[in-house]
C-alpha cells in the first residue's frame, strides 16, 4: 500500500525489513535467501479455514428465496471465469485474506454485466491511496496497479471485489505474516533443533575425560574421530569404543527434558488461536469429547467464518447487484447448511416440526435435500389434522354453520 502526499521520514522505515531486504544485503555482498516460513500447523490452519469457505454454495436470493433464474448464479457456484471452479476461487480469496490481509478479484464486465471473477496475484499487486487528493476522480481515492509478465494493469475501486481482513482504519489491511513473524520464528527454530537432534543420531552428547593434557590440535583431531566413529543417524544405538585411559559422561538433554513437546503444542495452540481454529480440527482431541465436537465446530462458524462471510457478502452485493436488483429484494448469501449439516435423523425430525408448525413448507423442506417439489407442496400446513392453515379450525364448526370471525361454513362431517 501506498500514500500520496505524506513525506516519509527515517522513522517510517522499518530496519527489519531493510535488513532482511535480498537487494539491500546483496549491495554490501551478502548472499542470503529470505526465509520461507514452512510450518506445518500455519499451513493447516490456513487449508482449514480456506476449505471451510470453498465448499458454501453461493446463490441468488430474492425474497428470502433462491432466485434460480439469475445470470449470476452460474458465475458465483459454477465457473467464475474460464480456467477455475467457484471452489477454487473462493479457496484462493480465503488464502489471500489471511495470509496477505486482503483479496483483489477483478471484475469482468460485457454491457453492464458480470462476465467473469478473476483473482489477481496478491505478490503482484500494489495499493495506492490518495489521502491528499491529488486524483482528478476524488469519489474514488483508491485503485490497485497490477503488473504481470511486464503488462501492468491499473484497477479503480469499483472495477475489483475488495475483500479485507485484519485492519485498524477499515483500508489498510494487516498482513497475517506480519502479525505472526515472532512466532514463525519460534517455530522454524523448533523444527531446526529437531532437525539437528535427527542428524545427529539420536543419542546423548556428553564430554571425553582424560587424565592428562592434549593440544588444540589434537583435540580437534579427537572430536572428528568421535564423530566419525559414532555421529550420524545410521550410528544411533552402537556402541561407542574409547581409547584407553578415556571416559565418557552424557551431558545432554532429550526432547523430554527440554519441554520440546510443551513448547511445540503452545506454538500450535498460538497459530491456531490467531487464525481462529479450533484444536480438535487439528487432530488435538486433548480436551474434546464425542458431546461436545459437534458444539466447537457450530462455535467455528459463528466466531470465525460467519464474521469473514458477512463480509464478503456485504462487498459482492454492493459490486455485483445493481442498485434497482438490491431494491427489488435480491441479495446474495453463502449456504452454511453444507458446514452444520446435521444427521439423516436429526434433519428429517427439524423438518417435521417446521412442517407440523405452520412456517416450512413441504417443498422447502424437499428443496434442502435436494429433492423434487411436489404438487400442494407449496402451502403452509398446521399440526393437528395436517389442514392447510386458512381452514385451521374449521373442524370444531357444525355443518352449515358459519364462522363468526371470517365467515366461513364449518365442515359437514355427517355428526347431528
Amino acid at each position: 500500500m501506498k500514500l500520496f502526499g505524506r513525506t516519509i521520514t527515517k522513522e517510517d522505515i522499518d530496519v527489519d525489513k531493510l535488513m532482511e531486504s535480498t537487494a539491500f544485503q546483496n549491495m554490501f555482498g551478502v548472499d542470503m535467501k529470505s526465509r520461507d516460513f514452512k510450518e506445518t500447523t500455519l499451513y493447516t490452519c490456513l487449508r482449514i479455514l480456506s476449505d471451510s469457505v470453498s465448499k458454501l454454495p453461493l446463490k441468488v436470493h430474492k425474497d428470502n428465496g433462491v432466485d434460480d433464474s439469475h445470470y449470476l448464479n452460474d458465475i458465483l457456484k459454477l465457473r467464475p471465469n474460464r480456467i477455475m471452479s467457484a471452489s477454487t476461487l473462493w479457496r484462493t480469496i480465503e488464502y489471500q485474506v489471511n495470509w496477505f490481509g486482503y483479496s483483489v478479484v477483478a471484475i469482468e464486465k460485457i454491457n453492464n454485466k458480470v462476465k467473469s471473477l478473476i483473482p489477481l496475484n496478491m505478490e503482484h499487486v500494489t495499493m495506492y491511496i490518495d489521502d491528499v487528493g491529488l486524483l482528478d476522480n476524488k469519489k474514488e481515492p483508491i485503485y490497485f496497479e497490477y503488473k504481470q509478465a511486464g503488462h501492468e494493469y491499473l484497477f479503480q475501486y469499483d472495477e475489483v471485489l475488495y475483500f479485507v481482513g485484519m485492519t485498524a482504519d477499515g483500508i489498510s489491511p494487516m498482513p497475517l505474516k506480519e502479525q505472526l513473524k515472532t512466532l514463525l520464528e519460534n517455530a522454524e527454530q523448533a523444527h531446526r533443533y529437531t532437525n539437528f537432534y535427527l542428524k545427529n543420531g539420536l543419542h546423548s552428547r556428553g564430554v571425553v575425560k582424560y587424565v592428562g593434557d592434549l593440544s588444540e590440535q589434537n583435540q580437534k583431531e579427537l572430536q572428528a574421530r568421535f564423530n566419525r566413529v559414532s555421529g550420524g543417524i545410521e550410528k544411533a544405538g552402537q556402541l561407542m569404543p574409547l581409547p584407553l585411559g578415556f571416559d565418557y559422561q552424557s551431558i545432554s538433554t532429550s526432547l523430554k527434558d527440554a519441554q520440546f513437546t510443551e513448547i511445540q503444542e503452545l506454538t500450535e495452540r498460538q497459530i491456531a488461536s490467531s487464525l481462529g481454529v479450533k484444536m480438535h480440527q487439528l487432530n488435538n482431541l486433548e480436551r474434546s469429547t464425542h458431546s461436545n465436537i459437534e458444539h466447537q465446530q457450530k462455535e467455528f462458524y459463528v466466531e470465525t467464518l460467519q464474521p469473514k462471510l458477512t463480509g464478503y457478502e456485504q462487498e459482492i452485493d454492493y459490486k455485483l447487484l445493481t442498485k434497482n436488483e438490491r431494491m427489488n429484494g435480491m441479495f446474495i448469501r453463502f449456504n452454511v447448511d453444507a458446514m452444520l449439516r446435521s444427521s439423516l435423523k436429526e434433519r428429517y425430525e427439524a423438518f417435521s416440526w417446521g412442517v407440523q408448525g405452520g412456517y416450512l413448507k413441504p417443498n422447502e423442506a424437499r428443496a434442502k435435500e435436494n429433492l423434487p417439489p411436489e404438487p400442494e407442496g407449496d402451502r403452509l400446513y398446521f399440526n393437528g389434522n395436517m389442514i392447510p392453515v386458512e381452514m385451521a379450525g374449521k373442524q370444531y364448526l357444525k355443518g352449515g354453520e358459519v364462522d363468526g370471525q371470517n365467515g366461513n361454513k364449518g365442515i359437514d362431517n355427517g355428526a347431528d
